[in-house]
């Protein structure tokens, strides 16, 4: 990658603007003992893998845009699908193994990121580490270069980063997608019956058994290859609105979504 582009995206990494965890002081807490790390990281993916699959076996999904997705796959281009960490759970678990296509996606280098990173390994996802604040620029041009290195590899990457602000786009995934292709496609999930995660930052949702699950796919949003300042925040400001009305499509459809509003205040 070129210094102009690293000093791009290092720009883009700036106007996510999501400040890291102060470290030390009152708010340092004590690192966690080697059972916890083991728990995290290896007992609670399997036991996470084991009730996705079993919850996937029972529920009723019905696809909307499905076009949109066929478009991008099919566009010879790397496509990059973009959705909220929110939904993460769920849309990982129906994109995973799809056209027998490579996935990379993204987690955060912390102990949960660990966790999330083995059970996106074990849905068959090629996983990059960091998030928007601390290694986040660097994972950004990883996996813009994996992505360009593996012939018809796509990405998945939650737009509102593995810290929030809920429902903000944050500028990694427009980065990707003007390095290595240009589309991005825009998707959510909503559930008839479901449990929200709500002492969560991005308020996890996870569909019951049993359920009709609706995953909605939007229009492509193309991302030219350059592209001054104003239109990129243009881009990630669209791609936003996008996603919001995606969900209320979404929670239309299943007739049932959250309580409180899907991009933070």
């Amino acid at each position: 990658m070129s210094r102009p582009e690293a000093s791009s995206l290092a720009a883009a990494d700036a106007r996510a603007k999501i400040p890291e965890a102060a470290a030390g002081g009152r708010n340092a807490h004590r690192p966690p003992g080697w059972a916890k790390r083991t728990l995290i990281r290896h007992v609670v993916p399997e036991v996470a893998l084991a009730l996705l699959r079993s919850l996937r076996l029972s529920w009723r999904v019905r696809e909307t845009g499905r076009a949109h997705y066929d478009r991008a796959v099919g566009s010879g281009r790397a496509p990059v699908i973009a959705f909220l960490h929110g939904r993460a759970f769920m849309l990982l678990n129906t994109i995973e193994g799809r056209d027998r296509r490579c996935w990379f996606s993204m987690c955060s280098t912390s102990l949960d990121g660990d966790a999330m990173a083995r059970l996106e390994q074990r849905l068959g996802f090629d996983v990059v580490r960091g998030s928007s604040g601390r290694g986040g620029l660097q994972a950004i041009v990883d996996i813009i270069r994996a992505v360009r290195d593996k012939p018809g590899a796509g990405a998945c990457l939650a737009v509102d980063g593995s810290r929030g602000p809920r429902g903000k786009v944050q500028g990694g995934v427009i980065s990707l997608a003007q390095r290595t292709g240009g589309l991005v496609l825009p998707v959510t999930v909503s559930a008839s019956r479901r449990w929200i995660f709500r002492r969560a930052w991005d308020r996890t949702m996870l569909a019951k058994p049993f359920s009709r699950v609706e995953v909605v796919f939007g229009e492509i949003l193309e991302v030219p290859a350059r592209l001054k300042a104003p239109e990129f925040d243009r881009l990630c400001h669209e791609l936003e609105e996008r996603l919001v009305a995606l969900q209320g499509q979404a929670d239309l459809l299943s007739g049932n979504g959250d309580t409180e509003p899907v991009r933070a205040a």
